[in-house]
């Protein structure tokens, strides 16, 4: 059974539509890439996922591990064990990472019915997922993404996600506005942190990540809905062609039915 299940999911901001009955399935272990062009509905998918509170699902469903959270709040899913990491992480000034992260983390253990971490627990974790996403312990004293670069940014993305360990892990363009190395520090941290107990959707209209983190799944978006799935080897075909032979593929089947 797939952990997250979307089923002929349609869904609008205002008076526009812009998931157009879309289908998609992941489970545990598997790590999914969605790609398309821009203006193609990637990032909506990811917010209503999460359950943005702007964006309207007006026909279809979003299966969590057997449940239906299409109506959850936002909250409500991240204690079932969803994750999202943001294309564009907000600042928090005035919350110390270390005092995000001790709260983050004490959230789930409660949602689990677990008392709270003790100092001494929380800083041993901490460290190590630090080590294994490469942030700098200084990090753990600056005030949340305040002066970071885009790049310490999304890693404080990976660290939350390794600190977490959630079920499903949605990254909605994690690679934008990396340079090769930072590319590869995030990438090396979503390696470390992927496994059997995860699924993972990376969101991105590159190519770059993928030839880091091999997903098992590849989709292609196309005017909100998935119009072409592979294994790793669509990554190549879209490195080669790019994205208009999709086009072309969509109209020629629009203009034949």
């Amino acid at each position: 059974m797939a952990e997250l299940e979307i089923r002929n999911l349609h869904v609008r901001v205002g008076e526009k539509e812009i998931l157009k009955g879309l289908d998609l399935s992941i489970g545990k272990g598997e790590i999914h890439a969605l790609m398309g062009p821009n203006g193609s509905g990637k990032s909506t998918l990811a917010n209503v996922v999460m359950g943005h509170p702007n964006l309207e699902v007006t026909e279809g469903q979003i299966i969590f591990k057997g449940e239906d959270i299409t109506e959850a709040d936002t909250d409500e899913r991240a204690r079932a064990g969803l994750f999202m990491a943001f294309q564009y992480p907000v600042s928090v000034p005035g919350v110390t990472v270390t005092k995000y992260l001790r709260t983050v983390m004490n959230a789930h253990r409660e949602s689990r019915g677990e008392e709270p971490i003790s100092l001494k627990e929380f800083r041993q974790t901490v460290e190590a997922a630090m080590k294994l996403t490469e942030v700098p312990r200084q990090f753990s004293s600056r005030y949340l993404n305040e002066g970071f670069s885009g790049g310490e940014k999304k890693r404080m993305e990976i660290l939350q996600l390794a600190l977490q360990k959630p079920d499903m892990a949605i990254l909605d363009e994690t690679d934008s506005g990396l340079d090769i190395d930072a590319l590869r520090v995030v990438s090396n941290g979503v390696n470390a942190v992927a496994g059997d107990h995860m699924g993972v959707l990376i969101i991105t209209h590159y190519q770059r990540i993928l030839h880091l983190v091999q997903p098992s799944h590849v989709h292609v978006m196309y005017q909100g809905r998935i119009v072409k799935e592979g294994g790793p080897e669509l990554v190549t075909v879209l490195e080669e062609k790019g994205y208009g032979w999709i086009r072309d593929e969509v109209e020629a089947a629009a203009a034949a039915s």
